[in-house]
C-alpha cells in the first residue's frame, strides 16, 4: 500500500506523552558540502555591483522586466546564484568550522542543493552543473545541450526552449540526522527558503523566469545524477529567452554518469535510516494535471467573525536594500515584550500577500496563513486569519495566544516574548483530494516560501524572527480549532529585539 501524504504527517507527529529520548550520532555527521572527485570546476566571479532595489518593492512588483534575447553571461549567472544561495558567517565548532547560509534551515543542516543547466551563459559551456556554495563555483556533470530534455520533462506553463534553468534538490540524511522521519518536512520548507531567494534574485535582475513542482522525478534525477535514494529534485526555475539551436537527440535516451558522480548524495558514513521518507516522497510521483479552485482555507473549520484591512502604503522605511536584508538574514529570537508598530505588521502582511510573478500562483492556495498577535499597536490580541485577496485580517477569536504557542512549541519559552506568530496550516483530506500525495510538496515548499519572506522581510526592518517546524501538532490544532483534518505546518516567530531597543536608544 502506497504511502499517503496525510498518513506520513500523522505517522511523523510529536505527542507530548510520546516524546522518547533521541541521541545525534556525532561521529556520523553529515557533510554540509556537497563534493565530487576529479571533476571539472568553473570558478564564478564574486566581486561584481549588486541590485540596490529596496525588498519591498520587488514585492511590490514595481521592479522592470528586461527583454530577454536569451543572453547571459557567467558574471550575471554568478550574480543570480551569489543572491540565492551563499555563505554569511562562522562559527568555530569542536570538527573546525561551522558555515552558516542566507537560506534558513531547520538546524542549520541546509539539505538543499541547486543544479544548473545552461544552455547560453556566455563564457560557461552548454551543460548540466552543480552549484559548489563553499567556494562559489560550478561542477560540470555533463557536457552538451539539454534545454530540450528539461522542457520534456518540466511539466510547466513556459514555452519549450529556455536558456537556463536551475534545479533545486534535497539530499535526505542531513535533515534525518537529527529529525528522522519527520526530516521530509524539513526538506520540503528549507527548499522552499532556497526557491524564494531564487525568485528574488531574478525579479530584481529583471529577468522573466517560469518555477514549478511538477516534472517527471525521476527523468529529472537522472538528469542531475543523483542517487534517488538519497538525494531529490523538489523544485524547477527556468528563465525564459532565446535559443540558438535545440539538440538533435533525443532527450528521453540520456546515458547514465558514472557511480562516483552518484555516490556525491552521500554525505555520511553510516547514515540514519527514515524510511518514511523515500517512501512519501515516492508516492508523490505520479503528477495530477487536473485544474482546481481548491482553497483550503474554506475547509479549516474556522471562520473569521471580523475584517480589519491592511494598507498597502503604511509600511516603515527598511533599514537594510534588498541585497543586504539577504546576506544579513539571521534566525534571531532575543526578543523585549514591547509594543509592534503597526506599519511593521502592514509590511509583513503585504510581503506574504504579495502577487507571484513567477509561475507559484496555483499552489498558493494549497495553504491559508494566520496569525497570534501580542501588543501590537492599534490591533487587539487575537487569533487572525490572512485574507490574501483581499489583504486584509479576520478576527478568528480574541486573546493572547501566543504563551501558549510557546509551550506547544517544545516549551520553547523564548516564542512567548515575540510580537507574532505567523502559522502556515492546511487542510490534508481535501489537499490530496485535489492533487494527491503530490499536493503535500506544494503546501510544505509554499509554507517555506512565504517563511522565507518573513525572515527576509524581518531582516530589512530590523525585527527577529525564528522559524519553528517542531511542535505538538494536536496541541497547535486545538489551540487554534481546527478540524481533525486540518494541521499547522510551519511557524513564524516575530518581534522586536534586545539589540534593536538598544540602538534606538542610540539615534
Amino acid at each position: 500500500m502506497s504511502q499517503t501524504a496525510g498518513a506520513y504527517h500523522e505517522k511523523t507527529r510529536y505527542d507530548r506523552s510520546k516524546m522518547g529520548g533521541h541521541f545525534l550520532d556525532w561521529q556520523n555527521q553529515p557533510e554540509t558540502i556537497k563534493r565530487y572527485d576529479g571533476r571539472e570546476t568553473v570558478a564564478m566571479p564574486r566581486d561584481m555591483p549588486l541590485p540596490g532595489e529596496d525588498l519591498f518593492s520587488l514585492y511590490e512588483g514595481s521592479c522592470k522586466t528586461r527583454v530577454s534575447n536569451g543572453v547571459f553571461d557567467l558574471e550575471e549567472l554568478s550574480r543570480i546564484l551569489l543572491l540565492t544561495y551563499t555563505l554569511t558567517s562562522q562559527s568555530r565548532h569542536a570538527n573546525g568550522m561551522f558555515y552558516y547560509r542566507s537560506a534558513a534551515s531547520a538546524g542549520a543542516l541546509y539539505p538543499t542543493e541547486i543544479y544548473v543547466m545552461s544552455h547560453g551563459v556566455e563564457g560557461l559551456d552548454h551543460g548540466i552543473y552543480h552549484f559548489s556554495i563553499h567556494d562559489h563555483s560550478l561542477v560540470r556533470l555533463r557536457e552538451g545541450r539539454f534545454s530540450g530534455a528539461v522542457s520534456r520533462f518540466v511539466n510547466d506553463r513556459a514555452s519549450d526552449g529556455m536558456p537556463l534553468a536551475f534545479f533545486l534538490t534535497a539530499i535526505f540524511a542531513r535533515s534525518a540526522w537529527k529529525y528522522g522521519n519527520r526530516s521530509y518536512r524539513y526538506h520540503l520548507l528549507d527548499t522552499g527558503h532556497v526557491l524564494e531567494n531564487l525568485h528574488l534574485s531574478l525579479k530584481a535582475l529583471g529577468y522573466p523566469f517560469e518555477n514549478t513542482f511538477d516534472f517527471e522525478d525521476q527523468r529529472v534525477n537522472h538528469l542531475l545524477g543523483l542517487d534517488e535514494e538519497r538525494e531529490v529534485a523538489l523544485a524547477a526555475c527556468r528563465v525564459r529567452g532565446e535559443l540558438d539551436s535545440l539538440e538533435t537527440f533525443d532527450p528521453l535516451v540520456i546515458e547514465d554518469l558514472s557511480e562516483t558522480v552518484k555516490k556525491a548524495s552521500q554525505v555520511s558514513p553510516h547514515e540514519i535510516e527514515a524510511p518514511l521518507v523515500p517512501a512519501v516522497h515516492k508516492a508523490g510521483y505520479d503528477l495530477n494535471s487536473v485544474e482546481t479552485d481548491l482553497k483550503v482555507c474554506n475547509h479549516l473549520g474556522i471562520i473569521s467573525k471580523s475584517r480589519i484591512p491592511v494598507f498597502s502604503g503604511s509600511r516603515p522605511e527598511p533599514d537594510l536594500p534588498y541585497p543586504e536584508a539577504v546576506f544579513r538574514r539571521r534566525s534571531s529570537r532575543n526578543f523585549v515584550a514591547e509594543t509592534l508598530p503597526i506599519s511593521h505588521l502592514h509590511a509583513l502582511i503585504n510581503v506574504i500577500t504579495a502577487t507571484d510573478s513567477g509561475g507559484m500562483d496555483p499552489y498558493a492556495h494549497s495553504i491559508c496563513s494566520g496569525i497570534l498577535t501580542n501588543d501590537i499597536e492599534s490591533l487587539g490580541d487575537g487569533f487572525y486569519l490572512v485574507d490574501e485577496k483581499e489583504v486584509r485580517l479576520g478576527l478568528v477569536k480574541p486573546g493572547d495566544f501566543t504563551g501558549a504557542m510557546s509551550r506547544i512549541c517544545l516549551d520553547q519559552g523564548w516564542m512567548a516574548g515575540a510580537s507574532l506568530h505567523f502559522m502556515f496550516m492546511t487542510h490534508m483530506t481535501s489537499l490530496e483530494e485535489a492533487w494527491g500525495p503530490r499536493g503535500y510538496r506544494y503546501a510544505m515548499m509554499t509554507a517555506g516560501i512565504m517563511g522565507e519572506r518573513l525572515y527576509l522581510a524581518a531582516s530589512a526592518l530590523g525585527l527577529g524572527c525564528c522559524g519553528i517546524g517542531a511542535f505538538y501538532d494536536g496541541e497547535a490544532s486545538r489551540l487554534l480549532g481546527l478540524n481533525e483534518t486540518s494541521r499547522v505546518l510551519y511557524v513564524i516567530s516575530l518581534g522586536i529585539l534586545k539589540s534593536m531597543r538598544k540602538r534606538d536608544a542610540l539615534l
